[in-house]
C-alpha cells in the first residue's frame, strides 16, 4: 500500500523547468557527441566496424536498463535527491569516457554515463510534474523540456565536431564542467518531493532487463556476419528467456519496477509505443545517417554536423511552437503526424548518396526534423499523463526506457542494414554499395515510423474496464485539457 505523496510548496517552478531543461540538453548533447567524432575515436581505439556499435550505442544501452529503477527510486527516495546524484555521477563517467585509452573502456564509461543520464531524465519529468500541476502549464513545461531533447541533438554534434578538430576528448571536459555548475545549480533551487512504498526497489529486475538488452545488441551486432549462426541465436534465445524473467519478476514483486496493470491502459500503451518507434524508427536511423554521409561524400564531421544541426534545429523550433498545435489536437494524433513526417523525410533522401550529393537530403532533414519536434513535444505530455500523478517519475521511466531500448536496437540495425551489402574489393564498389544499403536503411526506418504511426492511432485515450476499476473512475489522461486526449 503506497503512502501519501510527500509534497512541498514549489515557490519558483520557473528554476525547476530551467535546471531540468537545461540538464537534459546536457545530457543529450553528451548522448549525441560520437555521432559525428567516430572517425577519430576508431583511429584512436582501433575500433572495427562491429565495434562501433557498441561506442554508439553504451550511453544508451546504460539509459534503457537504467530508466525503470531510477524513475522507482526518484518517487519512492526523492526525485531531487536522485536528480542531484545523477548529475554528479555524470561529471565523474564523462571524464573517465575523456581519459579512456580502448573501445572496452570507453564503452563501459559510456554505460556508466547512461546510467546517470537516466537518473536525470526519470527524475526531470517527477519534478516537471510536482512543479506544474495538469492544464496549459504543464503543457508548456513539458513542451520546453521536450525541445531540450532536440536542442541536445541539434548542439551536441556542431559543439563535438569543433572541438574534434582538435581532439574528440576536448567535447566531454566541457560537457563535464557543464554538467558539475548544473550540480550546483540543482542543489539550490530544486524543491524534494516523493511517494514512498512498502518494499525494497527492483534491483533484480533491474539487473535481467540490463542483460536481455545486452544480449541483444550482442545478437544484431554480430548478425551483419551472418543471421543463421550460432554465435546470433544463443544472445538472442538468452534475450528472449531474460524478457520472460523480468516479465515474471514484475508480477511478484512488492515494489516493481514497472507496474504491468498500466499495460490495461490504451493511453499508456500509445505513449509507451511512440516512444519505442521513436528510437527504433527516428533516433535509430538519424543517430548513424551523418557517419553514412562521411563515409560515402567524403565530408568533414563539422560539414556533416550542419546537416545534423539543422534537423535537430527545426526540431527544437517545432518543440517549442507545438504548445499552439496542443490546444487543437490530441498527443496521439500529434504522435502519427510526427510519425508520418519524419516517415516522408527519410524517404525524400533516397538516392542522395548515389548521385553524390548532400543538398538533396536537405528538403528530407527539414521536413523530418518538424516530425521529430512534434514527436519530442507530444511523448512528455502522454508520459506524464497516461499513468496516476504518484507515478509520474515511473511513466517517464517507462517512456524512455522503450524510447532508448529503442534506439538501441534501431542504430544496430542501421548499421547492420547499410554496411552488410557486398562491395568488392574496389573503392567505386564499396561506395555504390554503401548507398545502396544506406537506401535499404532509409526504407527500413520509414516503415517503422510508420508502423509508430498506426500504434499511435489505434490505441486511444479510454482504458477498458477492470474489476479493480472504481465506479465512476476515469483513465488518467482523460480530464486533459486537450481536446480529443
Amino acid at each position: 500500500m503506497e503512502r501519501p505523496e510527500q509534497r512541498a510548496p514549489v515557490r519558483t517552478p520557473g528554476a525547476v523547468l530551467a535546471t531540468t531543461s537545461l540538464a537534459t540538453l546536457v545530457v543529450l548533447m553528451n548522448y549525441s557527441a560520437p555521432m559525428l567524432t567516430i572517425p577519430g575515436m576508431t583511429a584512436s581505439f582501433g575500433t572495427g566496424l562491429s565495434g562501433q556499435a557498441w561506442l554508439l550505442n553504451g550511453i544508451a544501452l546504460g539509459l534503457a536498463a537504467l530508466l525503470l529503477v531510477a524513475g522507482s527510486f526518484a518517487d519512492d527516495y526523492g526525485r531531487k535527491r536522485v536528480f542531484v546524484t545523477g548529475m554528479a555521477t555524470l561529471v565523474v563517467t564523462i571524464a573517465l569516457g575523456a581519459a579512456a585509452t580502448s573501445t572496452l573502456t570507453f564503452t563501459l564509461a559510456r554505460v556508466a554515463q547512461g546510467a546517470a543520464s537516466a537518473a536525470i531524465i526519470a527524475s526531470s519529468l517527477g519534478l516537471l510534474a510536482h512543479a506544474y500541476p495538469a492544464g496549459p502549464d504543464r503543457v508548456r513545461a513539458t513542451g520546453i523540456w521536450g525541445a531540450a531533447l532536440s536542442g541536445g541533438t541539434a548542439l551536441g554534434p556542431v559543439v563535438s565536431a569543433a572541438l574534434g578538430t582538435l581532439d574528440w576528448r576536448l567535447s566531454y571536459v566541457l560537457y563535464a564542467a557543464a554538467a558539475l555548475a548544473l550540480t550546483a545549480v540543482a542543489v539550490r533551487t530544486l524543491t524534494e518531493s516523493r511517494n514512498p512504498r512498502r518494499g525494497r526497489p527492483d534491483l533484480f529486475g533491474a539487473l535481467l532487463l540490463g542483460l536481455a538488452l545486452t544480449a541483444l545488441l550482442a545478437a544484431l551486432t554480430l548478425g551483419r556476419d551472418g543471421w543463421l549462426r550460432p554465435a546470433v541465436w544463443a544472445p538472442a534465445g538468452a534475450a528472449v528467456v531474460l524478457v520472460a524473467g523480468f516479465a515474471a519478476v514484475e508480477r511478484r514483486a512488492q515494489a516493481p519496477l514497472l507496474d504491468l496493470t498500466l499495460f490495461r491502459r490504451p493511453l499508456f500503451l500509445a505513449a509507451t509505443s511512440g516512444a519505442l518507434f521513436t528510437g527504433l524508427g527516428v533516433i535509430g536511423l538519424f543517430s548513424y545517417l551523418p557517419a553514412l554521409f562521411q563515409q560515402s561524400l567524403g565530408m568533414s564531421a563539422f560539414d556533416t554536423s550542419w546537416l545534423l544541426f539543422f534537423w535537430s534545429g527545426i526540431g527544437l523550433f517545432t518543440a517549442l511552437q507545438a504548445k499552439r498545435l496542443a490546444r487543437r489536437v490530441s498527443p496521439r494524433h500529434q504522435l502519427a503526424l510526427g510519425f508520418v513526417l519524419s516517415a516522408i523525410g527519410a524517404l525524400t533522401m533516397l538516392g542522395a548518396l548515389t548521385a553524390g550529393s548532400w543538398t538533396r537530403a536537405i528538403p528530407g532533414f527539414f521536413v523530418a526534423g518538424i516530425g521529430s519536434g512534434l514527436l519530442n513535444a507530444a511523448l512528455p505530455r502522454l508520459a506524464v499523463e497516461s499513468v496516476p500523478a504518484d507515478r509520474a517519475a515511473m511513466g517517464s521511466g517507462a517512456n524512455n526506457t522503450a524510447r532508448y531500448i529503442g534506439s538501441s536496437i534501431g542504430l544496430a540495425l542501421t548499421v547492420v542494414i547499410a554496411t552488410s551489402a557486398h562491395s568488392g574489393d574496389t573503392p567505386k564498389g564499396a561506395a555504390a554499395a554503401l548507398a545502396h544499403g544506406t537506401d535499404t536503411a532509409l526504407y527500413a526506418g520509414a516503415g517503422l515510423m510508420l508502423a509508430g504511426a498506426l500504434a499511435a492511432l489505434v490505441f486511444r485515450g479510454r482504458r477498458a474496464v477492470t474489476a479493480d476499476d472504481r465506479p465512476g473512475a476515469r483513465a488518467v489522461g482523460e480530464s486533459s485539457p486537450t481536446p480529443g486526449a
